[in-house]
């Protein structure tokens, strides 16, 4: 009975004889072990969540950031798992650590707050070569957070409101060159037909009436003025032209 034991569904048995490694990794169940002779090593194969420390560094356009990255990754060769390494569990935060500071300083701030889909990727290419030796599958390694200085947000949230100034002084814009050239068919359409003036003027006041106001405010056409003027100009030439003619008159007769 002291050479029984039990594996569980989530381990598997690395058995040594006299400090070799005997025959393949026991599956889960019942396992007979050589009293004295036989010594087991049970190896977890579940997926393992290790946080990655936050690495400071500094970027390819010289910022400097805190990164921290969490990684996924499972024993698939409990026998490699074990001979091979030490302890491969500090073994893989290790290599996170020192993988996660290279990609810092390869990657732009930019890159790092948006596109880290292709960062997540040259992580995991980076585990894997050494992972692949020690018997351990990386599932994924993603960036969880990215601290920056407080002087860099301040600059990025000025930055972010000046871009957003100018998309609406923009948009106005855009709104006042689409009325302008409304406003400009409109007059058009109005010089080409004098009587749509009148009642567009006329239904200026019917609006304002509407509104149960004491005062009135009544436009005044432009052209109006302009007919009265053209006929106060005739007028005063029509009233120059008698007082002149006596004055002609009186000088023919003094020659």
């Amino acid at each position: 009975m002291t050479g029984v034991r039990v594996v569980q569904q989530y381990e598997r048995g690395v058995v040594f004889r006299l400090g070799r490694v005997r025959g393949s990794a026991r599956q889960p169940g019942l396992t007979l072990l050589v009293p004295l002779l036989d010594r087991m090593r049970k190896v977890n194969v579940q997926v393992v969540t290790m946080p990655v420390p936050a690495q400071e560094g500094i970027t390819k356009d010289n910022v400097s950031v805190s990164v921290d990255a969490v990684l996924y990754f499972r024993v698939v060769e409990p026998i490699k798992a074990t001979v091979d390494v030490q302890n491969y569990n500090f073994a893989m935060l290790q290599v996170a650590q020192t993988s996660l500071r290279s990609v810092i300083g390869k990657s732009e701030l930019d890159d790092l707050l948006s596109g880290r889909e292709h960062l997540h990727q040259g992580l995991e290419v980076m585990l894997e070569s050494p992972a692949a030796g020690w018997g351990v599958h990386i599932d994924r390694v993603e960036i969880k957070d990215v601290s920056l200085p407080d002087s860099m947000k301040r600059s990025m949230a000025r930055q972010a409101e000046a871009d957003r100034e100018r998309r609406a002084r923009i948009i106005t814009a855009d709104g006042e060159f689409q009325a302008a050239a409304k406003l400009a068919e409109a007059a058009g359409m109005m010089a080409d037909t004098p009587a749509a003036m009148q009642l567009r003027m006329l239904q200026t006041v019917v609006e304002v009436a509407a509104e149960k106001n004491s005062t009135l405010v009544l436009p005044f056409p432009v052209e109006l003025l302009r007919y009265f003027e053209a006929s106060t100009a005739r007028i005063a030439e029509g009233a120059d032209a008698p007082s002149q003619a006596p004055a002609g008159a009186a000088s023919r007769e003094v020659v």
